[in-house]
């Protein structure tokens, strides 16, 4: 079974605890996911199985969408409401023109610091085991990129914004930084991934209803992609991770889909204008 899975995570359960239950109710031995997910946050979480685990570095990288709800007044260790408060602020009263600008410096090519309760490594251990043994934790700042932000409602002292943005992008730590652009300081209260490339939330399966047949097939999960047909000649060295001559010529700084007699047979770069190097052969 070698398919991805967009599944609806639930609040609660690690991104690890969700590829273990579908491991467990699809019987498949090998499974893993394509970008992690808060145990707080919900939403999207690509889950891929058999040789689609090998995809996980192109699902990783596409462009995600997100809701967030954001909580003026306090901060907390892991910058969402499931860390302890570490300040507490004065709300200023709200306005949407403000609320409006100060978001919109947050969007673009950003530095943000991840937050101490994070997956980044720090000495080869990710930085929240460290954090929860309360060892200080200095996380470098990093850029990323975040397409646009939406305000979408502000209440008291809740604001609810859509991110779209790059792999990489802590919320949380949007959330912690636009409290304080406001002259008050901000947790995150709630996230939902509504998008990770083209698999969107309304297409999501909820976790205890999959079976075998909702899996989306490699080539379909990889539509994004350009393709490349190649002959029964093409195919032989494919399958030993030969270089082909093709009669198209390719960009070089992308990944093709290698097909032949309309199935994917390996995910492949140029390495001059008409020669595709075969590098994950499927």
């Amino acid at each position: 079974m070698d398919v991805v899975l967009n599944i609806n995570k639930p609040p609660g359960l690690t991104s690890f605890a969700v590829v273990s239950r579908v491991r467990r109710l699809l019987n498949v031995k090998k499974a893993g996911h394509a970008g992690t997910l808060d145990p707080m946050a919900t939403g999207v979480l690509l889950v891929l199985t058999g040789r689609a685990t090998r995809l996980s570095q192109f699902l990783m990288g596409r462009p995600k969408e997100y809701l967030g709800i954001i909580k003026l007044g306090i901060e907390t260790d892991s910058c969402d409401l499931e860390g302890q408060i570490i300040r507490q602020c004065e709300v200023p009263v709200l306005d949407r023109e403000v609320l409006a600008s100060v978001i919109s410096e947050f969007t673009g090519d950003i530095v943000q610091r991840p937050p101490a309760f994070s997956a980044i490594k720090i000495d080869g251990q990710p930085a929240y085991k460290k954090a929860r043994k309360g060892v200080a934790v200095d996380i470098p700042e990093r850029q990323v990129r975040v397409d646009s932000i939406e305000l979408i409602n502000f209440i008291a002292d809740e604001v609810t914004i859509k991110v779209c943005c790059s792999k990489g992008t802590y919320i949380r730590s949007l959330a912690r930084d636009i409290g304080q652009r406001l002259g008050s300081c901000g947790t995150l209260a709630a996230l939902t991934r509504t998008a990770v490339g083209e698999f969107r939330l309304e297409q999501a399966l909820e976790l205890e209803s999959i079976t075998a047949k909702d899996g989306i097939i490699m080539d379909q999960a990889l539509d994004f992609m350009p393709e490349m047909m190649i002959d029964s000649n093409g195919y032989q060295r494919t399958k030993h991770g030969n270089n082909i001559m093709v009669n198209e010529k390719g960009e070089r700084d992308i990944y093709y889909r290698i097909k032949y007699d309309g199935h994917l047979v390996a995910l492949g770069q140029f390495k001059d204008d008409n020669q595709l190097h075969p590098k994950i052969v499927l």
